[in-house]
């Protein structure tokens, strides 16, 4: 039976970027469906996802990155997905590096796309490196796992993390290096595979 996988993309004022994130995603990767979370815009991201032709649900307010996300992984338990990819809607993740993840889907819980892992080009800016490599000191410290890029958007998530992402009751504001903590800690299984990413372009 072939699995169900849905790429959840929180939006708040993509306007100039959503289109081109969709538009990628249908031209190479074929097997997955596309859900827009609107936050509550201020521009008309919600008309260009809507000429677009995909799945989206619009928050009544604004609430945030991460109520966004948990919003579409809800989304995905109530729609019975065996997967999410969660990816953000300024355009930095690549959609053919979908496959990447997803080749490591069947083996672990979580699949981070890491831009640290190895050089793939990436430029960052320095106060993102510094955070980073704090992120990933906490991470080590309390699990004793090195995880190069606990800051990354771009996951794949199995069933078992979307029930309990869908179930958490107060889902942190900044779903990072503490969540990932607490993911590993309660026995799930995470997996960082390098993927190449471009800074925003708008």
């Amino acid at each position: 039976m072939k699995n169900k996988v849905l790429v959840v993309i929180p939006a708040y004022n993509e306007s100039s970027n959503i289109q081109n994130v969709i538009k990628d995603i249908k031209s190479n990767i074929k097997y997955v469906d596309i859900l827009v979370i609107n936050d509550c815009s201020t521009d008309n991201t919600l008309d260009v996802v809507k000429k677009n032709k995909v799945k989206c649900i619009s928050n009544l307010f604004n609430s945030g990155y991460a109520w966004t996300l948990q919003t579409g992984i809800k989304y995905a338990y109530y729609h019975n997905y065996d997967y999410v990819i969660q990816m953000d809607g300024d355009g930095q993740h690549l959609a053919k590096e979908i496959n990447t993840l997803f080749k490591y889907a069947k083996s672990y819980d979580i699949i981070l796309g890491s831009r640290y892992l190895k050089d793939m080009g990436y430029k960052s800016p320095l106060f993102r490196r510094i955070g980073t490599k704090v992120f990933n000191l906490l991470v080590k410290l309390f699990t004793g796992k090195s995880i190069k890029d606990p800051l990354s958007g771009f996951q794949c998530i199995n069933k078992r993390v979307i029930e309990y992402y869908s179930k958490y009751d107060n889902y942190p504001e900044y779903p990072d290096a503490g969540l990932i903590i607490e993911m590993l800690l309660n026995g799930y299984s995470i997996k960082e595979v390098p993927v190449k990413m471009k800074n925003r372009e708008h």
